[in-house]
Protein backbone atom coordinates (compact mmCIF):
# COMPACT_ATOMS: atom_id res chain seq x y z
CA UNK A 1 0.00 0.00 0.00
CA UNK A 2 2.91 2.33 0.73
CA UNK A 3 4.16 2.08 -2.88
CA UNK A 4 0.67 2.79 -4.26
CA UNK A 5 0.40 5.83 -1.96
CA UNK A 6 3.77 7.17 -3.11
CA UNK A 7 2.86 6.64 -6.76
CA UNK A 8 -0.45 8.46 -6.34
CA UNK A 9 1.16 11.36 -4.45
CA UNK A 10 3.75 11.61 -7.24
CA UNK A 11 0.98 11.60 -9.86
CA UNK A 12 -0.83 14.42 -8.04
CA UNK A 13 2.46 16.35 -7.92
CA UNK A 14 2.97 15.79 -11.67
CA UNK A 15 -0.58 16.91 -12.37
CA UNK A 16 0.03 20.14 -10.49
CA UNK A 17 3.33 20.65 -12.28
CA UNK A 18 1.35 20.38 -15.52
CA UNK A 19 -1.09 23.00 -14.18
CA UNK A 20 1.90 25.23 -13.39
CA UNK A 21 3.14 24.95 -16.98
CA UNK A 22 -0.32 25.62 -18.41
CA UNK A 23 -1.00 28.63 -16.21
CA UNK A 24 2.44 30.23 -16.12
CA UNK A 25 3.67 29.62 -19.65
CA UNK A 26 0.85 28.45 -21.95
CA UNK A 27 -2.10 30.51 -20.70
CA UNK A 28 -2.23 32.82 -23.73
CA UNK A 29 -0.86 30.29 -26.22
CA UNK A 30 -3.16 28.21 -28.46
CA UNK A 31 -2.90 25.09 -26.27
CA UNK A 32 -3.63 26.95 -23.04
CA UNK A 33 -6.50 28.90 -24.58
CA UNK A 34 -8.00 25.69 -25.95
CA UNK A 35 -7.70 23.79 -22.66
CA UNK A 36 -9.23 26.63 -20.63
CA UNK A 37 -11.65 27.80 -23.34
CA UNK A 38 -10.30 31.35 -23.44
CA UNK A 39 -10.39 34.08 -26.04
CA UNK A 40 -7.08 35.69 -26.93
CA UNK A 41 -8.26 38.95 -25.41
CA UNK A 42 -9.20 37.40 -22.07
CA UNK A 43 -6.03 35.30 -21.97
CA UNK A 44 -3.88 38.35 -22.57
CA UNK A 45 -5.73 40.42 -19.97
CA UNK A 46 -5.59 37.70 -17.30
CA UNK A 47 -2.09 36.36 -17.99
CA UNK A 48 -0.62 37.81 -14.78
CA UNK A 49 -3.39 36.33 -12.64
CA UNK A 50 -2.92 32.93 -14.25
CA UNK A 51 0.84 33.05 -13.67
CA UNK A 52 0.21 33.76 -9.99
CA UNK A 53 -2.17 30.81 -9.83
CA UNK A 54 0.43 28.64 -11.54
CA UNK A 55 3.00 29.64 -8.95
CA UNK A 56 0.68 28.40 -6.19
CA UNK A 57 0.44 25.08 -8.00
CA UNK A 58 4.23 25.02 -7.90
CA UNK A 59 4.12 25.37 -4.11
CA UNK A 60 1.80 22.35 -3.97
CA UNK A 61 4.27 20.39 -6.11
CA UNK A 62 7.17 21.41 -3.87
CA UNK A 63 5.29 20.34 -0.74
CA UNK A 64 4.25 16.98 -2.16
CA UNK A 65 7.77 16.23 -3.38
CA UNK A 66 9.16 17.33 -0.02
CA UNK A 67 6.83 14.87 1.69
CA UNK A 68 7.85 12.08 -0.69
CA UNK A 69 11.59 12.51 -0.26
CA UNK A 70 11.25 12.34 3.52
CA UNK A 71 9.98 8.77 3.27
CA UNK A 72 7.71 7.56 6.06
CA UNK A 73 8.51 10.67 8.12
CA UNK A 74 7.00 12.79 5.34
CA UNK A 75 3.48 11.42 5.73
CA UNK A 76 2.23 14.46 7.72
CA UNK A 77 3.66 16.79 5.05
CA UNK A 78 1.97 14.78 2.30
CA UNK A 79 -1.35 14.87 4.16
CA UNK A 80 -1.14 18.62 4.66
CA UNK A 81 -0.41 19.37 1.01
CA UNK A 82 -2.97 16.84 -0.22
CA UNK A 83 -5.48 18.60 2.02
CA UNK A 84 -4.55 21.87 0.31
CA UNK A 85 -5.04 20.21 -3.10
CA UNK A 86 -8.48 18.93 -2.09
CA UNK A 87 -9.63 22.28 -0.69
CA UNK A 88 -8.35 24.15 -3.75
CA UNK A 89 -10.08 21.65 -6.05
CA UNK A 90 -13.37 21.88 -4.16
CA UNK A 91 -13.21 25.69 -4.17
CA UNK A 92 -12.40 25.74 -7.88
CA UNK A 93 -15.32 23.42 -8.56
CA UNK A 94 -17.66 25.73 -6.67
CA UNK A 95 -16.39 28.98 -8.15
CA UNK A 96 -15.05 28.20 -11.62
CA UNK A 97 -15.95 24.84 -13.15
CA UNK A 98 -17.24 21.56 -11.70
CA UNK A 99 -14.70 19.66 -13.79
CA UNK A 100 -12.01 20.90 -11.39
CA UNK A 101 -13.47 18.62 -8.72
CA UNK A 102 -12.68 15.56 -10.85
CA UNK A 103 -9.35 16.78 -12.21
CA UNK A 104 -7.88 18.10 -8.95
CA UNK A 105 -9.83 17.24 -5.79
CA UNK A 106 -10.65 13.60 -6.53
CA UNK A 107 -7.06 12.56 -7.35
CA UNK A 108 -5.95 14.39 -4.20
CA UNK A 109 -8.56 12.57 -2.12
CA UNK A 110 -7.55 9.20 -3.57
CA UNK A 111 -3.91 9.94 -2.77
CA UNK A 112 -4.86 11.04 0.75
CA UNK A 113 -6.83 7.84 1.29
CA UNK A 114 -3.86 5.76 0.16
CA UNK A 115 -1.44 7.70 2.38
CA UNK A 116 -3.73 7.24 5.38
CA UNK A 117 -4.06 3.51 4.62
CA UNK A 118 -0.31 2.95 4.28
Amino acid sequence: MHIAANIMVALVALLHFYFLILEMFLWDKPRGRRIFGLTQEFATASKGLAANQGLYNGFLVAGLVWGLVQGAAGQPVQLFFLGCVIVAGAFGALTVNRKILWVQAVPGAIAMGLVLAS
